[in-house]
């Protein structure tokens, strides 16, 4: 039987951060395909929105429903400081069911950093490993938050590439940056366009 097409969805999703609300009656719905670009000043909420979508928070009102397994990239890698990197991301694909680590480590230009531990690479270079954890995981749904983060121009590029090849194979990617992302047909909203009034007239 064939698998359900991926889909993700929001329903007046309102989130606060400790007492503040961050923003509230947000909608969405991403169908296979689809790319949706969040922006944002840092602190406006794209993270909190992120995290709701992920299921990783309880959203303060409204509901997120998906189909299709979820790959998510945060603030943190996930990858055993201590380890060379080629044995920390090969824990993952392990896992994953990656046929051809070599392959997906070639594809984030990770090759050259194969046994330097985690610990020592840069923002950029882990930013790019953690990216390789979200191919590896072969999800339909992919959440990234502030993926360019720490790039030069050309591992932003190779984000922009990636996204647009995910989406053209049938997946779907919501990304949150105040960067810009090359990718053709993607919408985009701000988050702060979902602010409440007071934080508006606070701003």
């Amino acid at each position: 039987m064939q698998a359900p097409s991926p889909f993700l969805s929001a329903d007046n999703l309102a989130c606060r951060r400790g007492e503040r609300l961050l923003f509230r009656k947000l909608s969405l719905r991403l169908e296979a395909g689809a790319a949706c670009h969040v922006t944002g000043a840092n602190g406006a909420g794209k993270t909190t929105l992120i995290r709701a979508l992920a299921g990783l928070t309880t959203p303060y009102a409204g509901s997120v429903t998906r189909e299709g397994a979820l790959a998510l990239l945060g603030e943190r890698t996930g990858l055993d400081p201590d380890l060379p990197l080629a044995r920390a991301l090969a824990f993952w694909f392990a896992l994953d069911g990656v046929a051809d680590s070599a392959a997906m480590m070639a594809r984030l230009r990770l090759q050259a950093l194969a046994e330097v531990p985690v610990r020592y690479l840069s923002t950029g270079q882990q930013k790019r490993a953690a990216l390789a954890r979200v191919l590896g995981q072969n999800a339909p749904v992919w959440l990234l938050d502030e993926p360019l983060s720490g790039l030069d121009t050309a591992s932003q590029g190779l984000v922009s590439e990636l996204v647009r090849t995910h989406c053209a194979g049938g997946g779907i990617a919501l990304i949150a940056s105040h960067q810009p992302l090359d990718v053709p047909g993607m919408t985009s909203f701000a988050i702060e366009d979902f602010a409440p009034a007071d934080a508006e007239e606070e701003a």
